[in-house]
């Protein structure tokens, strides 16, 4: 994944290096919604383009089954090529929902990892960053997302991965060890995940290097007007020193803040051409939520933008105070950082929740799979040649599932598939029994 500038939609005012406006080219006036969106994209980017497949599935039910696996009772149908901008309100859909295929990105680095480094690596690079250190489960896939693309702009990676080193290295924590440096980390220093990434980072940049967060980067040139690399100092840096031998970035884990959100908001501008899904057209986004920065992304581009969508986040990984404060912690740090480009007016409902947050359909720790979990995911893949992981990916699909026939609103749903599919390598050791009974073909 090499990195691009996205070409000008519009005459603009000066734009330095760093993809963001001049100090001179700030505007008195706040833009609108479309201004704001054409200055903060016109900037480099890792992904070549925002363009993303989007596939329709036909739900159909089983006549005479009942019981069983969990789709047991109903069957799956794509189209490859479905009827898109105008031409949806001409099409009979009976029951279906849309998915956004981010899973096709790359082999390595999709879905919503994707996205957010799609903003968040050209800011690394600009600022002569020569180390990232970051962090994860075994099977992480932020970490190898981070790992890839680090190592493909000949940068070096630190992945503190969660645990002991597992007997066979397969899936993502393969991927990990092939492109980046993982060190094993015990869970009782991992529970510090702050102190801990501070400290290897330190480690790593030496007595003559400095320690960063990719935040601190964003936030030195927004602060002070100037969006120039030499305004900006390293954490830990010598006093008197203009050359540093390592400048290490710290990414948190699942890059969790609000310079993730960038993508999100290049990819909801893509969408929402009219010849794709439209401005007008009434949405129901379904995304599986372990952090839930892809959700507040997708909520808050979407209302800047004034897009009748509504963005429905399957909680993974807690509870759901937390996901709501994590929610306003991001629309918060989004505005201060982007304050100066942001008509803020426009965001004025979004301490009221952007975000619709559900439990998932049957729920359990997470990391856990249940029963019958990978037979669906066999199903999926068989009929629609969708591949799905029974963590992430199928809590959405599951969900769609039921609003979908449960005709619970007249917004269409889409799924944005988040990609990780590569950790099913790991739970095939976690789960060797479920794993088995895949010995027992589906009959469709």
């Amino acid at each position: 994944m090499k990195l691009h500038c996205c070409p000008a939609k519009t005459a603009l005012t000066a734009i330095n290096k760093n993809g963001f406006p001049s100090a001179q080219a700030l505007p008195n006036t706040k833009p609108s919604g479309e201004e704001f969106m054409s200055k903060l994209l016109r900037r480099r980017w890792t992904l070549l383009s925002p363009d993303t497949n989007i596939h329709q599935i036909t739900v159909s039910s089983k006549q005479g089954q009942k019981g069983g696996g969990l789709f047991s009772n109903v069957s799956f149908l794509k189209n490859n090529q479905p009827r898109l901008g105008n031409m949806m309100l001409y099409e009979n859909q009976g029951l279906s929902f849309y998915i956004v295929r981010d899973d096709l990105l790359h082999p390595f680095v999709n879905g919503n990892k994707a996205r957010k480094l799609d903003g968040l690596l050209p800011l690394i690079e600009d600022h002569g960053v020569t180390d990232v250190v970051t962090c994860g489960g075994c099977q992480s896939a932020h970490a190898a997302a981070v790992a890839v693309s680090c190592a493909e702009r000949g940068l070096k990676s630190h992945l503190l991965l969660r645990g002991e080193q597992p007997q066979i290295l397969t899936g993502y924590n393969l991927i990990s060890t092939i492109y980046g440096n993982v060190t094993y980390v015990p869970r009782s220093f991992y529970a510090h995940r702050e102190e801990m990434l501070q400290t290897h980072a330190s480690m790593v940049a030496g007595h003559t290097g400095g320690v960063v967060y990719c935040n601190d980067i964003i936030d030195s040139s927004l602060a002070s007007q100037t969006f120039e690399c030499s305004k900006f100092v390293l954490r830990d840096a010598p006093r008197g020193t203009e050359n540093y031998s390592r400048k290490v970035a710290i990414v948190n884990e699942g890059a969790k803040d609000a310079v993730a959100l960038l993508g999100m908001f290049r990819l909801v501008d893509h969408l929402s051409q009219d010849h794709l899904l439209g401005k007008k057209r009434a949405f129901n986004f379904v995304v599986d939520s372990g952090t839930g920065t892809t959700a507040v992304g997708l909520g808050l581009a979407a209302m800047y933008l004034g897009l009748p969508w509504k963005i429905t986040a399957v909680m993974l990984a807690d509870t759901m105070d937390t996901y709501r404060q994590q929610e306003r912690r991001l629309i918060a740090e989004f505005k201060r950082q982007f304050r100066f480009l942001l008509d803020c007016h426009k965001l004025n409902g979004a301490n009221d929740g952007i975000v619709h947050w559900v439990d998932r359909c049957h729920p359990r720790k997470f990391g856990n799979v249940l029963e019958g979990e990978i037979e669906a995911c066999q199903q999926v893949a068989q009929q629609t040649g969708i591949p799905l992981d029974p963590v992430y990916t199928l809590a959405a699909w599951e969900m769609a599932t039921r609003i979908t026939r449960a005709h619970e609103d007249d917004s269409n749903v889409v799924i944005l598939h988040t990609g990780g599919t590569l950790g099913m390598f790991g739970l095939a050791q976690r789960y060797k029994s479920y794993f088995g009974m895949l010995n027992y073909a589906i009959k469709s």
